[in-house]
């Protein structure tokens, strides 16, 4: 713990897992906006994802080309030798099969993305390495119900949640989509009311999940998770503690990605 505190005063992070080499295995078109790829390789043997709504990262080659370099890690942050910056994205692992040793990834489609330029031209065969798992979500049994709310990169987390809640607890189900066609299939749910939002042409991400985590009445006993972009993500958690007086044990809000960046 002491070194730990030393090396957090200097500005250095703990190292993360090491990468695990793997290949794309099969990739499926889910609609306009999501794609889902298989990734396979002995490398993930020993990979343990335990909890929902945990994330992995994910290496691709640089762009332009298809031979995976695995950087090194400097203290603070992965970089080649010539001091340049890998393609890393996080993701959550949706399907993890720990005996074929396989995991699925959902990416979402859009002009621009790096990450979504790759999935757009991506064989299988294609090479890439995966480092994991981060943090999850422990499912509280004993909550009266869940307000799960997040955009198109949360919904692979928030099917996990869905699953994962016990059939006793009612869940309502917040997601913002692009457009309706962009709706995917959710996990079956005896208590579970979901509730797609599109945001006005123009405006900001995460512009159509406020208003609409506004409306809600959260009754007592009920918890709160949500994730999107950052910026959105900041004005929910001030609309959760500072308007509602939320306690902050009883929300989860994560900035998955950063408008812009």
């Amino acid at each position: 713990m002491v070194d730990d505190d030393r090396k957090a005063a200097r500005g250095i992070r703990p190292q993360p897992p090491s990468f695990r080499r793997v290949a794309v295995r099969r990739l499926d078109r889910l609609n306009a906006r999501l794609a889902r790829v298989t990734f396979g390789g002995d490398e993930l043997a020993g990979l343990r994802i335990e909890e929902p709504a945990s994330s992995v990262r994910l290496l691709l080659p640089a762009a332009g080309s298809t031979t995976l370099v695995v950087p090194t890690w400097t203290g603070n942050r992965f970089l080649f030798d010539d001091g340049s910056a890998p393609l890393i994205r996080t993701f959550t692992p949706l399907n993890f099969d720990a005996a074929a040793r396989l995991v699925d990834l959902e990416i979402v489609l859009h002009p621009g993305g790096m990450t979504s330029s790759w999935a757009e031209s991506a064989q299988p065969g294609d090479e890439a390495a995966i480092s994991g798992p981060g943090r999850g979500y422990s499912v509280d049994p004993r909550a009266a119900g869940y307000v799960l709310a997040g955009d198109e990169t949360a919904a692979p987390a928030m099917k996990q949640l869905i699953a994962a809640i016990p059939a006793t607890i009612a869940v309502h189900a917040i997601i913002e989509i692009a457009h309706r066609e962009a709706k995917v299939a959710l996990p079956s749910h005896p208590r579970l009311s979901a509730e797609w939002v599109v945001p006005a042409p123009g405006s900001a991400p995460g512009s159509a999940i406020l208003p609409a985590v506004r409306a809600l009445e959260i009754p007592p006993g009920w918890k709160v998770w949500a994730a999107g972009e950052a910026g959105a993500m900041h004005d929910l958690r001030r609309q959760l503690f500072d308007e509602r007086g939320m306690e902050r044990g009883v929300v989860t809000v994560r900035g998955y990605w950063k408008h812009g960046r």
